[in-house]
């Protein structure tokens, strides 16, 4: 069975066809998570509520607008950078929540210095693309790629910061470290 036929039997109601997809990307969902919230008891509860989320919305899986790999990384991601965001305005004193409203203006650039890093970044090597994809998407620690990518966690920095330096070249300066 492939993935476009398990999302259609999720969105039909087959729960044993949600615990297959949990058993296969469950390791993925979990090495997503892991970097992101340090508390396990968080991340158990992220993971239940990203369960929730593919059977809720798996009808708006569509396989010709990318993988259910990459459907589920985006998710799971989400998931838990909402879930970290929630607690840290948990913490976060009422008086400084209205401090950072935006207007229009600052929104739309923003966005479009959001859509330059992309076009820039989808130019880069696939070498440095995953290297930035690790650091800044999936929030891993230098110790955590350089272990995974057989570098010692000096030479992952001098990439880091090459990289930095080349999309800051790139975009004009606009890089905020």
């Amino acid at each position: 069975m492939d993935d476009r036929q398990t999302m259609e039997r999720i969105a039909g109601g087959d729960e044993a066809a949600l615990q297959a997809l949990l058993r296969r990307f469950g390791p993925l969902i979990r090495y997503i998570l892991r970097p992101i919230l340090t508390d396990e008891r968080d991340r158990e509860e992220c993971f239940a509520d990203i369960s929730l989320r593919i059977w809720q919305n798996a009808a708006g899986f569509d396989s010709e607008k990318g993988s259910l790999n990459s459907w589920l990384t985006a998710l799971s991601r989400n998931a838990a950078l909402n879930r970290a965001r929630g607690q840290r305005q948990s913490d976060t004193p009422l008086e400084d929540s209205d401090a950072h409203g935006h207007s229009a203006e600052e929104e739309l650039l923003r966005r479009e210095r959001r859509s330059r890093l992309r076009a820039v970044i989808a130019a880069l090597p696939v070498q440095e693309r995953d290297l930035f994809y690790r650091k800044y998407y999936y929030c891993q620690s230098t110790a955590q790629m350089a272990a995974e990518l057989g570098l010692t966690e000096r030479a992952v920095e001098g990439r880091l910061y090459r990289l930095r330096q080349g999309l800051r070249q790139k975009l004009g300066g606009e890089l905020d470290d």
